[in-house]
């Protein structure tokens, strides 16, 4: 600041280019939310370092997590309920919590691996309105010698119904989740066993995979193609199965697949 005349004070910089310089800001920040997801870029290492410092360790890698959410305007779709994509995003924000405070990822770390997302599964059972709360309760089912197996429930805290379920295949790379398990319990550990369902998913997903490389012809023969189509019309009626049985005994719920719209009670 500079003395003017009559014993004001005014600044050195024009006021000009004060006001180009907030326009220029103003612009990146809009170009960043609209080139980039930056709330969730923002969001994921405030989650991380949230878990990290301000949650207790958990001390069992089979022990359930809560993450709060709230549905805001943002999340919604013309129908006015929580859009598909978020209930992915805001699990993967639960995900990375949980892998944080129980510590799979100080062993990553520590082992040279790192784990990506190879498959998931959604079950929308009722939807998410404008400013509900929900929590994302992510528990580890178990792992085999590739893949950690997690379940993550959108529940309402109001009246504890599973407005939806996700199933994620977590695959490690560079190291195996039998190390890493290992390393956190400095002993060697079985993983529980898992529950039907994810194995028919399992199942799935593996006759999937054989069909899809039959298809880019990357080595499966014929027969090894045609039982990959057996396997999946096996767990698809599998699943079917199982579904409806929970239909006719469980509740008027019912369910819906993957690519499944929330809307009414399904």
């Amino acid at each position: 600041m500079l003395p003017g005349g009559g014993g004001r004070w005014y600044s050195g910089v024009p006021p000009s280019f004060a006001a180009v310089m907030l326009l220029l800001l103003l612009g990146a920040g809009a170009a960043l939310f609209c080139l980039l997801d930056a709330w969730f870029l923002l969001r994921l290492p405030l989650a991380l370092l949230h878990a990290l410092w301000l949650q207790p360790r958990l001390r069992d890698v089979l022990q359930e997590q809560s993450w709060p959410g709230l549905v805001l305007p943002s999340d919604l779709d013309w129908l006015l309920h929580m859009n598909n994509a978020r209930y992915l995003r805001e699990a993967d924000l639960a995900r990375s919590a949980y892998l944080a405070r129980c510590g799979i990822l100080d062993a990553l770390r520590a082992l040279g691996g790192s784990v990506v997302l190879a498959a998931s599964c959604a079950r929308h059972r009722r939807s998410l309105r404008l400013f509900e709360r929900f929590a994302v309760r992510t528990r580890l089912l178990g792992w085999d010698g590739r893949a950690f197996y997690l379940e993550q429930r959108f529940v309402s805290p109001r009246h504890g119904f599973v407005c939806a379920l996700l199933l994620c295949r977590l695959h490690v790379v560079g190291s195996s989740p039998g190390r890493l398990v290992q390393h956190l319990y400095q002993r060697q550990v079985n993983s529980p066993e898992l529950p039907e369902e994810v194995q028919h998913w399992i199942s799935y997903n593996e006759a999937s995979s054989q069909k899809l490389r039959a298809e880019s012809g990357l080595g499966i023969n014929t027969k090894d193609e045609t039982a990959a189509s057996k396997m999946i019309r096996k767990a698809s009626i599998s699943l079917g199965s199982s579904q409806l049985a929970e239909k006719r005994t469980a509740s008027p719920v019912g369910t819906m697949d993957c690519l499944g719209k929330p809307g009414q009670q399904f």
